[in-house]
């Protein structure tokens, strides 16, 4: 094959690649995220389970595209993530990629925040995004 021709191959892919990751997921209307337990305002002695929910759409783990779904992400003491790209993977952006709806966490004494933000199946938030109200709760040792 000419090399100009494998030249524009690849261009092409290049190309390519950076629309195809730009093809964001969409949800229905009316689903939503939301936490379940604790609730805003919550005082919590030492660890505690978060239980996460999710209406009108289905949860499917990181890594499967299914129409529909995702799995959800716990963000801690901080505010929501640029939307349009991958949610980060960090102590304050916890990922559920394996579809979990509750998870155990220990958090030092003091005051949180925690806020749920479903991500794709390639960790990027939907269009529109779709996440709970940030709720604010106290743990004690």
């Amino acid at each position: 094959m000419p090399k100009r021709r494998l030249l524009a191959i690849a261009t092409s892919l290049l190309l390519l690649a950076p629309a195809a990751y730009a093809q964001l997921r969409t949800m229905p209307e009316t689903a939503r995220v939301y936490i379940l337990w604790p609730s805003d305002g919550q005082v919590i002695r030492g660890a505690f389970w978060v239980r996460m929910g999710l209406a009108d759409a289905g949860i499917a783990p990181a890594g499967v595209e299914k129409a529909n779904t995702g799995h959800h992400h716990l963000l801690i003491d901080v505010d929501l993530p640029p939307l349009d790209q991958p949610i980060p993977n960090d102590r304050n952006h916890l990922h559920f990629g394996l579809g979990q709806t509750e998870a155990r966490i220990d958090l030092p004494p003091g005051r949180h925040t925690l806020q749920l933000l479903l991500g794709d199946e390639t960790h990027t938030p939907h269009q529109p995004p779709l996440h709970s109200r940030r709720i604010t709760v106290t743990v004690t040792p």
